[in-house]
């Protein structure tokens, strides 16, 4: 009667962790694979995507004034820049969503329950922010820009830096349009409670304008626009933090 070979002990915890792996890189996959194909799709509009974002300043250049590049492949490289990020900024909702997959697994059905909601928040939150910054700040701050200047200097913004500029201002409004959530996990996970919270609110509208100072350009308007949805943000998480404590001792709540 032969005998069965010893299994290699070092083998059986390293198989767990080479599936985890694999399946990680097979979602990253799908990740890059579906903005590849989301910019293979919008790269032919590229130009008409950029005069899109570029809208609001030349709404209020004077007749006959336009942009100008500076760099020779300026004209190339920045609608290309520009459909690369918006790429990613259509597959978000995928890109999370196979984040999800990989570690819902590992989680709780309580845990489940709430962090899918926060997911989905999160992504019409971050959606909304760049809404307001397109809508909303752009026509008052590049109106404050054009309008404040002297009447001798004419106003020509370079493509380039014109997109560094506002995909900076995407970012900082949509990253402020998280707050909510930011402030609701922290109640929810008990790293801080409501009344500290409550009792921090004077620094924490110093904190909104510093923050604001440092994401926007040196100037009160935008500064502003910045720092105050993000204090009124900051009240939201807190009023959600509110309702999530009163359910926790509402005896009542679960039945």
């Amino acid at each position: 009667m032969s005998e069965t070979p010893p299994r290699e002990p070092e083998q059986q915890p390293q198989a767990p962790l080479i599936e985890h792996l694999i399946e990680l890189r097979s979602r990253l996959v799908k990740a890059v694979v579906l903005i590849l194909a989301i910019f293979a799709a919008l790269y032919a509009f590229s130009n008409d995507i950029y005069s899109f974002v570029a809208d609001p300043l030349m709404a209020l250049l004077p007749a006959g004034s336009q942009m100008i590049a500076t760099e020779v492949a300026s004209p190339f490289l920045a609608p290309f820049k520009l459909t690369l990020f918006a790429a990613l900024f259509i597959a978000v909702p995928f890109v999370l969503y196979q984040a999800w997959a990989f570690v819902a697994p590992g989680l709780y059905r309580h845990e489940k329950a709430l962090a899918f909601p926060l997911l989905a928040s999160s992504i019409l939150l971050f959606y909304a922010g760049v809404a307001f910054a397109y809508f909303v700040v752009f026509p008052l701050l590049f109106d404050f820009f054009v309008h404040t200047g002297p009447e001798n200097v004419a106003v020509m913004t370079d493509i380039n830096q014109y997109l560094n500029f506002v995909l900076k201002l995407f970012f900082a409004f949509g990253a402020a349009f998280e707050i909510p959530i930011a402030t609701f996990l922290m109640i929810w996970t008990g790293a801080t409670s409501v009344e500290s919270l409550s009792k921090k609110r004077p620094y924490v509208i110093v904190g909104c304008f510093v923050i604001g100072m440092m994401m926007t350009p040196p100037d009160v308007v935008s500064q502003s626009l910045l720092a105050i949805p993000m204090w009124l943000l900051f009240e939201v998480g807190i009023l959600f933090g509110r309702l999530v404590r009163r359910r926790r001792h509402d005896p009542e709540a679960d039945t």
